[in-house]
């Protein structure tokens, strides 16, 4: 199919309750819209690179620069009959792994689209829906902490997920605990901590979690490695896992039991079913990831995480968790099962409304070969 044209969206939602990690308090999510259009078709996808280099050294207004200048232009210039064909040309750019997924993104929902099937029948996704954990930040006191997880465990998610931090993290698990002892619980550090607090988060072996997610910076496998021996709780990798390569070398060091899978962090969906199907091969658990995405993204995660090996809850949420209003309708809501529909429609199976994207929209510009 020729591309006809691309279009570029930075948007910004405010967050329905403020969202905290070790890296600092958001109130608001900066973002981009990846529009490819063609045959009279729409393909959307979602660039979850932030406003601030903290969580990766992408920001939204680098991953437009790249989008704009170097990802977009290659597309017009050599075409991509099929999304993996745009992958293996673009990989000759390095990093930007935010921009390439929210293209290659688009390029899947218009695929899928074209072809007039889900999008998980293009992956090979076998779930027709997934079980939905839900992620909560670092909160102004315990007994907040404790208030809201109490409401998410009433709607129903099957595990909850909480952000810690030094002086943020034994009392927090603690508090939980004594109010779900049975609960699944599990902890992100996004890279907080250092091998030097190693008795700290040993601490945390006595109250069952799932896993311990990311303790240490990106870059330091080799530190986890030392760590995941010295505890009974497994350890999960996220911002370390930026490829297949990456992947293997982690499980090949020891330095993770398990792997936090997010289709923006490692570039694409093709990527990221390769780590998939590693992590299947050597029987390690996987599951996918969230980056407070809208509707957009989290439908296309929703996607990705049917594939067969994603075995654990996901941080896929309901849209009304985040925000006050989604951008797609109808919008993502979690069944009484604890449970989130893989969306039937073609593509992604959501309907972006064009009023609320222009509602939410900072800058737009339309591409043409």
């Amino acid at each position: 199919m020729k591309i006809e044209s691309v279009e570029l969206i930075k948007a910004r939602l405010p967050y329905a309750h403020f969202f905290e990690t070790s890296f600092g308090r958001e109130t608001e999510r900066h973002f981009l819209l990846v529009v490819v259009r063609g045959g009279g078709l729409e393909g959307y996808g979602e660039c979850v690179a932030e406003r601030a280099p903290l969580y990766s050294p992408e920001t939204a207004d680098t991953a437009w620069h790249v989008l704009k200048d170097f990802f977009v232009p290659l597309l017009f210039r050599e075409g991509a009959d099929r999304p993996e064909d745009f992958a293996l040309k673009a990989g000759r750019f390095r990093g930007n792994p935010m921009a390439k997924a929210g293209l290659e993104l688009a390029l899947w929902d218009l695929a899928a689209k074209k072809k007039g099937v889900p999008l998980k029948a293009l992956y090979g996704g076998t779930q027709d829906e997934i079980a939905a954990g839900v992620s909560l930040g670092i909160e102004d006191t315990l007994d907040d902490l404790v208030k809201r997880v109490e409401g998410y465990v009433a709607e129903g998610y099957r595990r909850v997920k909480i952000k810690i931090k030094p002086g943020w993290d034994v009392e927090a698990c603690a508090a939980v605990r004594r109010r779900f002892p049975d609960i699944l619980l599990q902890v992100d550090a996004n890279g907080a901590y250092t091998l030097r607090d190693a008795e700290t988060l040993r601490k945390l072996d006595d109250f069952n979690l799932l896993l311990i997610e990311q303790p240490f910076p990106p870059y330091d496998l080799w530190d986890h490695s030392r760590l995941q021996p010295m505890l009974r709780t497994p350890l999960c990798l996220d911002e370390s896992i930026i490829s297949l390569d990456t992947a293997r070398a982690a499980l090949d060091m020891g330095a993770c039991r398990i792997i936090n899978i997010k289709v923006g962090r490692v570039g694409g969906a093709v990527e990221a079913r390769k780590i998939h199907d590693l992590c299947r091969e050597r029987d390690v658990p996987v599951w996918c990831g969230g980056m407070l995405e809208s509707g957009i993204g989290r439908a296309h995660n929703l996607h990705l995480a049917s594939l067969p090996g994603f075995s654990l809850p996901a941080d896929l949420s309901a849209s009304r968790r985040y925000y006050d209003r989604d951008l797609i309708d109808p919008e993502i809501e979690l069944r009484p099962g604890g449970t989130i529909p893989v969306p039937p429609g073609p593509g992604i199976g959501v309907h972006p409304v064009e009023e609320r994207i222009a509602a939410a929209a900072l800058l737009r510009e339309v591409l043409r070969p």
